[in-house]
């Protein structure tokens, strides 16, 4: 990092760490700004200067790119993850991973139903990647646990159901074959509860994301069969340990935002593909909201006056959410997301400050369009 870099983040230094400003935030106590989590995935790769197929594989590159990342952006959340797959490739599911850019899956786990029998839970300190993820989390924990919250992507049990079997079959089975989809779930769900038990015993948190689980794929009666019971036992799990649960799954959620709910997340994250004003309105007073500035459309590819409009946007309709509002992207950003970009949504929250002047902010956005 060039003295220049550093020059300039000293001069945006916060008045608070991010665990100060959450812990007043939530007692009602004066903060600095609303809390802001651009969601860094393999961005990270690119602040330390590394291909994102080097940090997969490797706890102790993992760790130093989402250190780097937060020292160098000052976000409210570091976030340990690569990619969704970590829990299917552990249970047996062939991920490709190219050299500069997220894994994807290859292979499911298995072809047929009749394979179901075969699969195991996954052992989170033996299979696959997870044991590095693990040594990710503590080596983060160590280094600036006492700063900021450490976090790591738990794959929900109907998404990594998707991962073994493939979305397609998945699809099929949800209509013909119910009772196999749930024997896939609870496999799944075994190895969430396990791999959330190592992540809290390596000192982090686990932050629930269930992409296949959106109204945009299933509808909201299968939401709540295949999807919700098991959700609903891994925020009773994190709760158990006393701590808060995240909750994101992508797309349109709309039609299922009360059963979401209805789990007990502490903090429900919205895509770009629905509307802030709308969940504050419908269960703002049951949970916290976070999100939505797009992360493809304006973090990276918007210019930092767009983001600033568009966090302005957000915090005119959140900012006053009953259960309390963090400002986010909508989903993990792009690799290639400009740093400038991230830059522009941390200025703009702390341009906003708190409490929020959202007449203020609605005049300048009305002035910039």
């Amino acid at each position: 990092m060039s003295d220049s870099t550093i020059n300039r983040l000293a001069l945006k230094k916060d008045a608070l760490f991010p665990l100060q400003r959450l812990h007043a935030y939530a007692q009602g106590l004066p903060v600095d700004r609303l809390p802001c989590v651009p969601i860094v995935g393999n961005t990270a790769a690119r602040v330390l200067g590394v291909t994102v197929s080097s940090l997969r594989n490797n706890g102790k590159s993992l760790a130093d790119a989402q250190v780097a990342s937060y020292r160098r952006f000052g976000y409210d959340n570091i976030r340990v993850f690569t990619d969704l797959y970590t829990i299917a490739e552990g249970m047996g599911a062939r991920i490709r991973v190219p050299e500069d850019e997220t894994a994807f899956l290859a292979e499911p786990a298995i072809e047929s139903v009749s394979r179901i029998s075969g699969l195991r839970p996954v052992d989170p300190w033996r299979d696959g990647v997870l044991p590095e993820h693990l040594e990710a989390i503590k080596r983060v924990v160590q280094e600036v646990g006492n700063e900021v919250p450490v976090t790591a992507a738990l794959t929900g049990p109907f998404t990594n159901a998707s991962f073994l079997i493939g979305a397609v079959n998945l699809s099929r089975l949800v209509l013909k074959d119910p009772a196999s989809v749930h024997s896939l779930c609870k496999l799944s769900l075994e190895s969430a509860l396990a791999y959330a038990e190592a992540i809290f015993d390596a000192g982090g948190m686990p932050s629930l994301t269930d992409a296949m689980s959106s109204s945009s794929v299933i509808s909201p009666k299968q939401f709540e069969e295949f999807s919700y019971p098991y959700l609903k036992t891994l925020v009773d799990y994190i709760h158990s340990k006393s701590r808060p649960a995240t909750l994101h799954i992508c797309g349109k959620t709309s039609p299922i935002w009360d059963k979401m709910a209805d789990t007990r997340a502490d903090c429900i994250s919205i895509d770009n593909d629905a509307n802030l004003l709308d969940a504050k309105k419908k269960i703002g007073h049951r949970v916290r909201l976070m999100g939505n500035v797009h992360p493809s459309a304006i973090m990276l590819q918007g210019t930092p006056q767009d983001i600033r409009r568009e966090v302005f946007k957000c915090v005119i309709a959140a900012h006053d959410n009953p259960k309390g509002f963090v400002v986010a992207s909508g989903c993990s950003l792009p690799t290639e997301t400009p740093f400038e970009n991230i830059d522009a949504m941390l200025d703009a929250v702390r341009e906003t400050g708190y409490p929020v002047n959202a007449g203020l902010l609605e005049e300048i956005v009305n002035n910039s369009l």
